[in-house]
């Protein structure tokens, strides 16, 4: 197929060359349609030809250039770059549990029979302290009689013995009540009752009347289902999103048209080695038992991040590994551009480098000008695979200005100390730092029109005084993150020998980013609790 259109584009080219020492008018949209009259239309689409010096296809093979009749057949639609809130809904399904931490089972402490049950049908409600079978058992009979007789005697058996006859009671199931009744009455019997340790629903028996029990055999299983877990899987790229606090909605078949919402209470810090997926948690109350155990429900999380440059989904377009937009440029010029995208949402894709607030991309129509900037390519070059488009520059957010590169140094290496002493959890350390961390901040903010004006400008005043390690990660979380983009896009960690890291599920933003003096990963949103947890970028 290469080579074929490789022979169609020749001929198309011999057939269209003009004479030499002439001036040249090519198509803007089939570069390969060359004339040396002017006013002649193109033999493929009937635009008209123009000189081609003129021609930005033929300067750069990134740039397509369309006339407004042009960009109107092809339906060319554009939208602007924006810093906004970035929105995705993550619809998972998942299982209703019951609370681990209410959930008991019920073993024999004694061999015996069973002779009456209190509870004949798995469901049934019972409440703390109910009698849930009685079993006879010689085994208790012969106990409860050696403790008779030592409290019988008085003084001739030592305490040691007096207490240990009745630990044996209570281990094989008396309960504390029962053993002053049988002090009491000096009567033994061989009767063992089973009671409910709470209250719940009996999920499992395994007892049954006239049946042998051995020690440690199963009886009943019980559940508080007064709260429900409902669990689901979370893949690794959705764990950027979530973190415990955002609400989640969940449907289950049996109720209808009622959504119950909760937050996430838990995300488990283990990822499955097959499926690649965390478990997360919901607890829902579930006072009127409406929610049955082991049922499956849709969760439905609306997942947001705010203040991010975002770019609408159908503007990116994917060569090979490396998505690009085109980017407009004045006079219906369109220019191929690399970006480097971040989190993607339901209809926008976070930008992490490539573009600005304010760039318009190619949001409609993009598909017919990466194919004519090929087509445009393979009549130049003779090869139909696409050049790398080119790269912005500079990358991502607004650049700083070489006058603040100073000030953003010392704010870059303050914030880099201020973080270690978050990642090693010494608030007081942290505290000693804030003065250096704020100073340096004002300093940055006051040295260029730009820098006031810029997104660090939001977190004058709020990084001082913080009650507790807590708030003050939480305050500094956002501020790095933002400091360290800037930072990188002026380059400043490679020419200062910087190390920048990134946490895929920090507690405010998600993800979260920071600068460091080392090349260890030193969590300071996290601390000790999760120190390692991030990965170094480039």
């Amino acid at each position: 197929m290469k080579t074929i259109l490789s022979l169609f584009l020749f001929a198309a080219t011999v057939l269209s060359l003009p004479a030499a020492g002439t001036a040249v008018f090519q198509c803007p949209m089939h570069p390969w349609i060359k004339s040396d009259h002017a006013g002649d239309k193109c033999t493929i689409c009937g635009m008209d030809l123009v000189a081609a010096g003129d021609s930005a296809a033929a300067a750069d093979p990134n740039v397509v250039t369309l006339t407004p009749a042009g960009a109107s057949v092809i339906g060319v639609q554009t939208a602007a770059v924006t810093r906004t809130t970035l929105v995705r809904t993550l619809r998972v399904n998942g299982i209703v549990e019951d609370d681990d931490t209410r959930h008991r089972i019920l073993a024999a402490r004694v061999p015996g029979r069973v002779e009456k049950l209190g509870v004949n049908f798995v469901g049934e409600e019972v409440a703390e302290g109910a009698p849930l079978a009685v079993i006879y058992s010689p085994e208790m009979l012969t106990a409860q009689r050696q403790y008779i007789e030592r409290l019988r005697a008085g003084s001739a058996f030592p305490e040691s013995e007096k207490s240990g006859a009745r630990e044996r009671l209570l281990e094989l199931g008396l309960t504390g009540e029962e053993i002053g009744i049988l002090e009491h009455t000096l009567e033994p019997v061989a009767m063992v009752n089973v009671r409910a340790p709470m209250s719940g629903t009996v999920v499992s028996r395994a007892a049954y009347e006239g049946q042998y029990v051995q020690t440690n055999d199963r009886l009943f299983e019980i559940g508080d289902f007064s709260s429900m877990w409902f669990v689901f899987d979370a893949y690794e790229p959705d764990l950027a999103w979530l973190h415990p606090g955002l609400a989640v909605e969940v449907s289950v078949a049996s109720l209808p048209g009622r959504v119950l919402t909760a937050p996430i209470a838990f995300i488990d810090p283990n990822v499955n080695e097959q499926t690649r997926t965390a478990k997360v948690r919901v607890i829902l109350p579930n006072r009127d038992r409406a929610l049955l155990h082991k049922q499956t429900g849709l969760a439905r999380v609306r997942l947001e991040v705010p203040d991010v440059l975002v770019v609408p989904r159908t503007a990116v377009l994917q060569h090979g590994a490396e998505p690009i937009v085109f980017l407009e440029q004045a006079n219906h010029a369109y220019l191929a551009r690399r970006v480097r995208l971040g989190r993607i949402g339901d209809d926008t894709a976070e930008v992490v480098a490539g573009l600005k607030a304010g760039d318009r991309v190619v949001t409609e129509g993009g598909l017919l000008l990466d194919g004519q900037a090929q087509l445009a390519r393979a009549a130049t070059t003779g090869d139909a695979t696409p050049a790398a488009p080119a790269a912005a520059a500079p990358p991502a957010a607004e650049p700083v200005a070489d006058a603040g590169y100073a000030q953003l140094k010392v704010l870059a290496f303050a914030a880099a100390d201020a973080a270690l002493r978050l990642a090693t959890d010494d608030f007081a350390g942290y505290q000693q730092q804030l003065p250096a961390l704020t100073a340096a901040l004002e300093s940055y903010l006051a040295g260029s029109a730009d820098a006031a004006r810029g997104p660090l400008a939001k977190f004058k005043g709020t990084l001082g005084h913080p009650a507790d390690l807590r708030a003050a990660r939480r305050s500094f979380e956002p501020f790095t993150t933002e400091l360290t983009d800037i930072a990188r896009t002026a380059q400043l960690p490679k020419r200062e020998s910087l190390h920048v890291f990134q946490c895929p599920m920090s507690p405010v933003l998600g993800t979260g980013r920071w600068l460091s003096r080392g090349p260890d990963v030193k969590n300071p949103f996290f601390g000790s609790a999760m120190q390692t947890c991030g990965e170094e970028l480039n």
